[in-house]
């Protein structure tokens, strides 16, 4: 198993808390999320209550979703600009909730996209 592997293999079986903040460092060290795509546009989760849209760290832990019903999917960099700029308003506007880091039987923490971007700007001193 090479160090990548071995290191993602540790990222997945964190917890859905821990998985978030290590994706929320590794955004603002890399100033890219990920999420998933296919012809029709990006992957959409559905929880009971909540229509999501599954966000990542890295290419990698984006591209362990794309299998059975996704394998058709790319992974998609969404500069953290371009997130806050245009997806975090867009998310809103259309009730649409964030899936922090799902892993294959864990979805995840899912949050409102202004909880993600709030974590991720840094906080200014008056």
């Amino acid at each position: 198993m090479s160090d990548t592997a071995k290191k993602l293999a540790e990222i997945t079986a964190m917890t859905p808390e821990a998985r978030y903040d290590y994706m929320v460092e590794q955004i603002k060290a890399d100033k890219t999320l990920w999420t998933l795509q296919d012809q029709d546009g990006c992957v959409m989760l559905t929880t009971e209550e909540e229509d999501c849209i599954p966000m990542w760290p890295n290419e990698e832990s984006a591209a362990l979703w794309a299998v059975d019903e996704w394998k058709d999917c790319q992974p998609l960099a969404i500069p953290l600009n371009e997130w806050q700029e245009r997806w975090v308003s867009g998310m809103e506007d259309d009730d649409l909730f964030v899936a922090v880091f799902p892993v294959q039987d864990d979805l995840g923490v899912v949050i409102p996209p202004y909880e993600l971007d709030q974590r991720l700007t840094p906080k200014t001193r008056h």
